[in-house]
């Protein structure tokens, strides 16, 4: 059974390919990416790397947390489920303007009624 693994504290200049090559010293790779910004392009920072045993993310994990690629110290451990975040739009309660009489009139010498 696979394992996701959550990379963080990439060298912003990491590629997917590098990223692989990197983990298959420990063993078998499903799949590896490096997490890009969809405004920039450029790349996040952090990735996912998808072991193809327990055991060999287990090694990954110890071999490669704290291991330091381009002055940056990694961090490596077991991915967790994506939390749920409210949509920006949504009535979810967010924070966008909504005006009228009661929406915070600074003007504290004019009764707002």
């Amino acid at each position: 059974m696979s394992k996701k693994l959550y990379v963080g504290n990439l060298p912003y200049s990491v590629t997917d390919a590098q990223l692989r090559e990197l983990f298959e010293q420990v063993g078998e790779i499903t799949s590896a990416t490096v997490i890009m910004d969809r405004e920039t392009g450029r790349s996040k920072g952090f990735g996912f790397v998808e072991m193809e045993t327990e055991e060999g993310a287990r090694e990954a994990i110890n071999r490669f947390h704290g291991y330091m690629l381009e002055r940056r110290a990694l961090t490596v451990n077991e991915a967790r489920p994506r939390e749920e975040r409210p949509r920006y739009g949504s009535n979810a309660g967010g924070g966008g303007f909504r005006g009228g009489p009661k929406s915070g009139n600074l003007n504290r010498n004019s009764d707002p009624y």
